[in-house]
């Protein structure tokens, strides 16, 4: 479609809502940096384009404008393009107020089934609310409906097309929830025995062997960190991989610290400057942020964290592996895009966080790169591999997650799965505990120290003292009677006796259950 209009002599914007999809496109850029659109989105917020800019020009003469990855972002970015389409072809003779874009042909591509809008703290219905069918502007959409899935079909031998189509239907029905039990959102999907290693001490490191296969001894090859990575529904767990993977690469380390400072024009107050010291804010630890220690060896694999220059590949997402450490540069080699084998020079940077947790707005300096052997489920989104190792030490929380790390791969045989058992004892024990105490709680209460203050209360006739006399001589015994009860039972025997009444329960002994949050509305 963009080339069938360009060889018209017309003009096409090609953008994307993420980085790493905008150089799948010829000519693309993200939308955030082509429309101007705020990083902190709101109902409110326009772009920062003025009617007689370059950008308007532009803007008023393209005939078509293609986005890609829509479901990822707010709605808002969408309406903020649509009220600055209104001030710029205004004067326009195909200037139409009761069209969406005003008149302006748009073209929203993307996969509902990935994952939806990030809402830090939100709930399902503010993540339903924030995507771009909720917009006003929807009920003007004409929805297309692709029936190939493109990224299985491309570069496939016909003794392999069974087995892929296979893939593709099963996949369908994991995103639709037609796959394991519905119960209020929440799934439980078996997975298929032969891709799912069974819980044992040694299962992380069949995993990892999995994903990176006589790592030591393929270092030097340019495609094996190119096509592989480990994926994982958190940042904490994606540290832990990094850090377990960076041990067994052998040289010396370098370490780099970061230079952190509130930032003063963003209206703090000068008196904060004493309640952030310089400890605090070295503690923040975020997404989108490198950490304030950045230990990294020659070889290994890194992540993009900011755009520096997309003609060249380097943006946010872009996968590169370390070639030399310098005090002041870091020199790497892209691994992925059309620029492959492309030597690139990172600098330190100026880094704010948008994360609407972080308590205060300050600025990092660090090279704005994080180490790759793993990374999230989120971040993966765009990237395609042939080998990948979904670490699930717990489960994935949000809509689309669980289909978005199968995707990445065109086969079952690509990918595998690991629930390690001690991850699985630690939630287990933790319920029964909580179960345990639960009920002794509900009986010391309703058994003991009531009768025992209304007791002193009004038989000894100690009235008001008596009722806390008695509450805190129960609550005394209680928590006496509870450490020598916790003491004696043996828990990890409960959770063996529990794990069996479940694999009883399902009848599967080879496959892995996981959950997935499935959105009952359909999107």
């Amino acid at each position: 479609m963009s080339a069938e209009i360009r060889s018209r002599g017309d003009i096409v914007l090609n953008v994307a809502s993420s980085g790493i999809a905008s150089l799948l496109l010829p000519n693309g850029r993200t939308a955030h940096s082509r429309f101007k659109i705020p990083l902190n989105i709101t109902e409110d917020s326009v772009c920062n384009i003025k009617p007689d800019s370059p950008q308007a020009m532009l803007l008023l003469k393209a005939k078509l404008i293609i986005w890609d990855e829509t479901p990822m972002v707010s709605r808002y970015c969408y309406e903020a393009l649509d009220k600055c389409l209104g001030d710029i072809m205004r004067c326009s003779p195909t200037y139409s107020k009761d069209l969406p874009f005003e008149g302006k042909v748009v073209v929203l591509g993307g996969d509902f089934r990935q994952i939806l809008p990030v809402i830090p703290r939100g709930s399902r219905q503010d993540i339903v609310h924030s995507t771009v069918n909720s917009s006003y502007l929807w009920k003007f959409c004409q929805v297309f409906k692709l029936t190939k899935n493109m990224r299985l079909s491309i570069g496939t031998i016909a003794s392999d097309q069974d087995e892929i189509e296979q893939f593709g239907e099963w996949l369908l029905k994991v995103s639709d929830g037609l796959i394991g039990d519905n119960m209020d959102g929440e799934s439980e999907i078996c997975l298929p025995g032969d891709i799912v290693i069974p819980s044992s001490d040694q299962a992380f490191d069949e995993l990892v062997h999995f994903s990176y296969p006589n790592i030591l001894e393929n270092m030097s090859s340019k495609d094996f960190f190119k096509v592989r990575t480990i994926l994982a529904p958190t940042l904490d767990i994606v540290e832990e991989v990094n850090n377990h993977l960076m041990a067994i690469i052998p040289g010396g380390k370098k370490l780099y610290l970061s230079s952190d400072s509130i930032c003063m024009d963003e209206g703090n107050m000068e008196s904060q400057l004493d309640l952030y010291g310089p400890e605090l804010l070295n503690s923040i630890n975020c997404s989108g942020l490198p950490p304030h220690k950045l230990i990294l060896k020659v070889g290994v694999p890194v992540m993009l964290l900011r755009n520096i220059d997309q003609s060249s590949g380097l943006c946010n997402g872009t996968r590169l592996q370390v070639r030399k450490l310098g005090n002041h540069v870091i020199e790497c080699e892209v691994l992925t895009g059309n620029n492959v084998g492309h030597i690139a020079l990172i600098p330190r940077m100026n880094m704010v966080p948008t994360n609407e947790t972080v308590p205060i707005r300050f600025q990092r300096r660090q090279f704005p790169i994080i180490v790759s052997f793993a990374m999230t489920i989120n971040k993966s989104q765009g990237q395609t591999l042939s080998h990948i190792g979904l670490y699930l030490s717990r489960p994935v929380f949000t809509h689309g997650q669980l289909y978005m790390a199968l995707s990445r791969v065109k086969t079952l045989n690509g990918g595998h799965l690991s629930c390690l058992s001690c991850s699985l004892a630690f939630y287990q024990i933790q319920n029964l505990k909580h179960q345990f105490f639960s009920l002794s709680q509900r009986g010391a209460f309703y058994l003991r120290e009531i009768p025992l203050a209304a007791t002193l209360a009004f038989w000894v006739k100690l009235r008001g003292r008596g009722l806390w006399i008695g509450i805190h001589i129960g609550a005394f015994v209680q928590t006496l009677l509870l450490s020598i009860i916790t003491s004696c039972i043996d828990w990890e025997q409960k959770v063996i006796n529990a794990r069996k009444r479940q694999f009883e329960r399902h009848s599967s002994e080879d496959n892995g259950l996981i959950r997935e949050d499935n959105d009952e509305n359909s999107i």
